[in-house]
Parts: C-alpha cells; sequence; structure tokens
C-alpha cells in the first residue's frame, strides 16, 4: 500500500508543474535530477530526500514549505476518538 504522504506529495508536485506547464523531463533539467526521478517521485514510487524536495521546489519557484504543507493537507487522515484508559487503583 502506498504511503498517503507520498502520494500527497508527488500529486502536489504534479499539480504545481502542469500550472507552470513544464513537462517532467523540463522539470529534472531545472531541478538537477533525472527525468525518471521525477516521473517516479509523482506516480509515489519514491521517498524523496529532503535535498531534492529543495531542488523541485527551487524549479517550481516555490519555497519546499508550500510543497510540504500542500502534501501535509491532502494526507491529513481522519481523526479517530481516542480511547481513555482507566485507572484502576
Amino acid at each position: 500500500m502506498i504511503d498517503p504522504r507520498l502520494r500527497a506529495f508527488g500529486e502536489a508536485v504534479r499539480l504545481r508543474r502542469q500550472r507552470r506547464g513544464l513537462s517532467q523531463e523540463k522539470l529534472a533539467e531545472l531541478a538537477g535530477l533525472h527525468r525518471t526521478y521525477i516521473g517516479s517521485m509523482e506516480r509515489s514510487e519514491r521517498n524523496v530526500s529532503l535535498i531534492n524536495i529543495h531542488a523541485i521546489a527551487a524549479a517550481l519557484g516555490c519555497a519546499a514549505a508550500d510543497l510540504l504543507g500542500a502534501a501535509a493537507l491532502e494526507a491529513r487522515p481522519a481523526r479517530s476518538p481516542r480511547r481513555h484508559s482507566v485507572r484502576r487503583s
């Protein structure tokens, strides 16, 4: 099963890339990465390093926090009720 955080991050990158009219190949070139890396990241097949997140963000003209923030919002799971333990004396 794909981690929802990876899926959300890949979708956030894809959305920004498409909005800027960039191909995966052009984004890879701007970020100093291989084009297959961008594709596999957008498909949630890679756990992206912090250095690469910054390189991708710079190539997209945004802050790394913007990409991570968008991914965090998309990947946020529904809250489940907390169980409180009962202490017995």
